[in-house]
């Protein structure tokens, strides 16, 4: 028995070690256009009811990525003009139907209990860590001393453009883990210096493998926009599997989450290099698949719907594949 006990110890530790791994902890490498894999449930928590953000600026972030990341957070919680489709919150409702899945019930026709999404803080730190982090060692840190361990807020750290977060950029443009007492935290880096050809796609053109069209960001930032998209694919990962035991595919030490499932996918005719078929504002060019407040609207990535269990686009009913 004692042995038993040691190898879960060992485990459970490796898993925590893991998890401040680039690339191990969240299937940075997963490939959906040619490898397949199904979400399934895993008996752990998932976040529900409301979600408590502490926003933490780190560096000197610009003011249009604080107004436009924002005003995302704060369409996710409403339901906005009937008349503007289709809005944000039809693409979070998917991320809600997560709560049936979890009982085993049919989602299809059945509206899921809110999940209520709020910046209850928020923080600026200018560089008091230096200006290449990691989340082995300096996002706990950091979080440790502006959180103070408060149990009721997931810390999000937002770093400025002239700052590099160790393992973005190379697989993945955003990061979600846990550290000590299963308190988790995401972290969003700006690509515009650091890796626009990897993490500003597909409002930049893309440094490797295929090239395809290139989007015209709907807020007309590059940076901003595509941190949207990152910040968007982190929170649904965190929020259906904080722990690293709710909803994934693969293995429990490589999981591939509700939108690393789908990732390179925004629509209808996806394809490598090709991220498919969105809306183009006549006017303007600009490419955008949801209406959001304030006359924003968003590039929203693919999401793992598990009532059809598919990637599935908040697009797709406007157009055909």
């Amino acid at each position: 028995m004692a042995s038993f006990f040691s190898i879960r110890l060992v485990s459970f530790n490796l898993l925590l070690l893991l998890c401040f791994i680039p690339f191990i902890c969240y299937g940075a490498t997963f490939d959906p256009f040619t490898e397949k894999t199904k979400i399934t449930y895993h008996d752990g928590p998932i976040l529900t009811g409301m979600v408590n953000l502490h926003l933490i600026w780190y560096g000197k972030p610009e003011e249009i990525q604080r107004e436009v990341i924002m005003d995302f957070l704060k369409t996710l919680s409403t339901e906005g003009n009937q008349k503007v489709q289709p809005h944000v919150s039809r693409w979070w409702n998917v991320v809600e139907s997560y709560q049936l899945a979890i009982k085993g019930k049919p989602t299809i026709g059945v509206e899921s209990p809110k999940i209520e999404v709020k910046v209850a803080k928020e923080d600026t730190i200018d560089y008091a860590y230096g200006k290449v982090l990691t989340t082995q060692y300096d996002i706990p840190r950091l979080i440790k001393d502006v959180n103070r361990g408060d149990p009721n807020l997931l810390p999000l750290i937002i770093t400025a453009k002239d700052v590099s977060m160790h393992g973005l950029c190379a697989g993945k443009c955003a990061d979600h883990g846990i550290f000590e007492n299963n308190k988790g935290f995401i972290v969003i880096g700006d690509p515009e210096i650091e890796c626009p050809g990897a993490c500003g796609w597909p409002f930049h053109e893309v440094d490797a493998g295929p090239k395809g069209p290139v989007f015209k960001p709907p807020n007309k930032n590059m940076a901003a926009d595509a941190m949207v998209v990152a910040l968007a694919s982190a929170l649904v990962n965190t929020i259906t599997n904080p722990q690293n035991t709710g909803f994934y595919g693969g293995i429990e030490f490589d999981p591939i989450e509700s939108t690393t499932a789908c990732k390179g996918i925004f629509g209808p005719g996806a394809a490598p290099g090709n991220p498919g078929k969105v809306f183009t504002d006549r006017k303007t060019g600009e490419n955008f698949s949801a209406h959001g407040n304030n006359g924003r609207r968003f590039l929203l990535p693919a999401i793992w719907n598990p009532t059809t269990s598919t990637c599935w686009t908040i697009t797709s009913r406007y157009f055909s594949t």
